[in-house]
């Protein structure tokens, strides 16, 4: 560990941070250019293959940009596709962005560190910098937006060079260190710990713009949520989204230890998938599943769901558009059973059903999901957590869907529970209930 960051893992003051150099390299979760074709006609696509920790270059700060020492950071689904390089290899986004002008160009490398979370603490910061100084302790928000795009201004995730950061961008948060932009930072819960401060702000980000956000499904009072994956990182914070907001959770898991996580988040109701004939990754058909589904639902809350949760793409795409009622939404962000999806158009336009396109969070929809986990009315989805130097081993549980809510990963935070600057505030909002996910262990 170089000089600067024992200091920050000792707590050493702002002072002291500045004065200590900025290593020339540092230790990072990676993946290599030369290893693209390495799954080429391999089914099992094993992340751990592909994932390395070592050494690479420090970069060059730009002006709006600062260098966190990265305490802990999480793995999001985007990880295993870089790390499997699909449904294209990142390494295509890197090169693109990297003729946008020569500060892009540092992120077109023959190794992509990646990680789209991160908590740590700010150790420089670029000379356009005005709100944010040396000794901050910050979460990092994915979306990596151009403040100079007009319609960067309207909602961030509209402009047309938004990116998400750690997965199309460079020096992610899987690391000793990361650079990111200022307007990407926010502060970190100081009751939390490192871990759980750092699995935070994409999921519950994403969740919060599908569900809450006017931009997304525009959840009410008394709405009835259909959640996919309800025990995952996603729907672990959509469950609490609902709850808290007056609706009704209707969670479906993948088996009875997921059942009881999700009871634990916050559902009202949990189905497990094998009773609507939903198994793996490949579709059921929509019908016979939709009506079995929808049976189970009304049978529980009296109704059918007004919105529908969904990331989990071809594998249940069709259930959700046959099963939202009439006039109802399906918002979805993602795919990770497969992007093709096929549904019946007939449910879709004779019942004038919705489907929203939902993507990250922009600045505004993120500092309100973290002042909520601030307040303590949303706790953090965090199961467990591995050093750094196991990355791939937790890449591979999500990968293989053997995990529950969210996987941290310790960067510098060697120590796992680390990090909490205000305990009274802690134990105000109770042990058991920030760690109720994690003491009910992992999958």
């Amino acid at each position: 560990m170089d000089a600067l960051a024992a200091a920050v893992v000792a707590g050493a003051p702002a002072s002291e941070l500045e004065r200590l150099p900025v290593p020339d390299a540092y230790t990072a979760a990676h993946i290599r250019a030369a290893d693209t074709d390495l799954f080429r006609g391999v089914a099992d696509k094993d992340v751990r293959k592909s994932i390395h920790v070592g050494s690479v270059p420090m970069p060059e700060l730009a002006p709006d940009e600062v260098l966190v020492a990265v305490m802990a950071s999480s793995i999001n689904y985007n990880t295993v596709w870089s790390a499997t390089f699909e449904p294209v290899p990142t390494f295509a986004f890197l090169k693109h962005y990297g003729k946008q002008d020569r500060w892009a160009a540092r992120h077109d490398l023959p190794h992509h560190v990646l990680g789209s979370d991160a908590s740590g603490v700010i150790v420089r910061t670029g000379y356009g910098v005005r709100r944010w100084h040396v000794g901050d302790q910050v979460v990092v928000g994915t979306a990596h937006v151009d403040s100079e795009e007009p319609a960067t201004h309207h909602d961030g995730m509209m402009g047309s060079e938004q990116r998400a950061w750690g997965f199309e961008t460079n020096f992610g948060g899987l690391a000793h260190y990361t650079v990111v932009r200022a307007d990407q930072l926010l502060p970190k819960a100081p009751h939390l710990t490192w871990e759980e401060a750092a699995v935070n702000p994409l999921c519950a980000g994403t969740a919060y713009r599908m569900l809450v956000s006017d931009r997304g499904a525009r959840f009410k009072q008394g709405d009835v949520v259909l959640i996919w994956g309800a025990a995952g990182g996603l729907g672990a914070y959509a469950s609490q989204f609902v709850r808290n907001g007056g609706g009704i959770a209707v969670g479906v898991v993948s088996s009875e230890e997921k059942a009881a996580r999700a009871r634990a988040l916050g559902c009202h109701v949990v189905i497990n998938r094998e009773e609507i004939g939903l198994t793996g990754s490949e579709p059921a058909d929509p019908a016979v599943a939709g009506k079995r589904l929808g049976k189970l639902i009304r049978q529980a809350v009296g109704e059918d769901p007004h919105i529908v949760f969904e990331h989990v793409g071809r594998a249940t795409f069709g259930v959700s558009v046959f099963v939202v009622r009439r006039g109802g939404t399906v918002v979805t962000c993602g795919s990770s059973t497969g992007y093709l999806h096929e549904f019946d158009n007939r449910y879709l336009w004779m019942r004038l059903k919705r489907i929203i396109g939902s993507h990250g969070a922009n600045l505004q929809e993120q500092w309100e999901t973290n002042r909520l986990i601030t307040q303590g009315a949303v706790q953090p989805a965090l199961s467990q957590s591995f050093p750094l130097d196991e990355v791939g081993e937790a890449s591979r549980l999500v990968q293989t869907n053997g995990h529950n809510g969210k996987i941290a990963v310790r960067c510098l935070a060697t120590d796992p529970g680390s990090g909490v600057s205000d305990p009274a505030r802690r134990a105000e909002i109770g042990e058991r209930r920030i760690t109720a996910l994690a003491h009910l262990g992992a999958a």
